[in-house]
């Protein structure tokens, strides 16, 4: 991916959904849809290695649900509108759920995929557009266009960084002088 035009000093704390301690010294901000298997793929590959530092308070994760108006992605559009912000433990299995089984929901029409997130989930849709709404337009400003896009403060990647390479970058974020100012990112 090519990271030359993203501002990445337009990217916020705010919104989305935020799993961890809000004080923890690494923030990990995810734009992702629920649809794109590339998506899937670093949800499969840097969960674990996020959430080992999540559960030692730090890193805090931040997801950002990117809706798509590509036709291939509509339907993660469908299912972040079945999200609650309300319920972080709910939300997080749920995504869980959804990214293992994308193959099950992936090819349904999106009246199917609303129907699939009340009987597999017991989702309702939720009001959720000022959420969507905030996110479509950080991502404008941010120039974010394709999903996965993740920032760990200047580091900037896709699905195609290895678990290695995730926890050197975290790692080397942790070593910093303990005297350091908190992150402004």
């Amino acid at each position: 991916m090519d990271t030359r035009n993203i501002n990445a000093d337009a990217i916020s704390t705010e919104g989305g959904f935020h799993f961890g301690d809000k004080d923890a010294p690494i923030k990990v901000i995810e734009f992702i849809n629920l649809k794109c298997p590339y998506c899937k793929e670093w949800w499969e590959k840097g969960s674990p290695v996020l959430d080992k530092y999540v559960k030692d308070h730090k890193v805090e994760r931040i997801v950002k649900l990117f809706d798509k108006e590509k036709p291939s992605l509509r339907k993660g559009n469908v299912l972040h509108a079945h999200l609650d912000y309300n319920d972080l433990d709910s939300v997080r299995k749920d995504i869980d759920y959804y990214v293992e089984h994308l193959d099950d929901w992936g090819n349904l029409s999106d009246e199917q995929v609303a129907e699939y997130a009340q009987t597999q989930r017991n989702a309702d849709k939720q009001d959720n557009q000022a959420f969507s709404e905030a996110i479509l337009t950080e991502a404008e400003t941010a120039n974010v266009k394709f999903v996965p896009t993740v920032f760990i403060e200047d580091y900037i990647f896709d699905e195609h960084i290895t678990e290695e390479e995730l926890e050197k970058i975290i790692e080397t974020k942790l070593k910093r002088d303990e005297d350091r100012e908190p992150n402004t990112f």
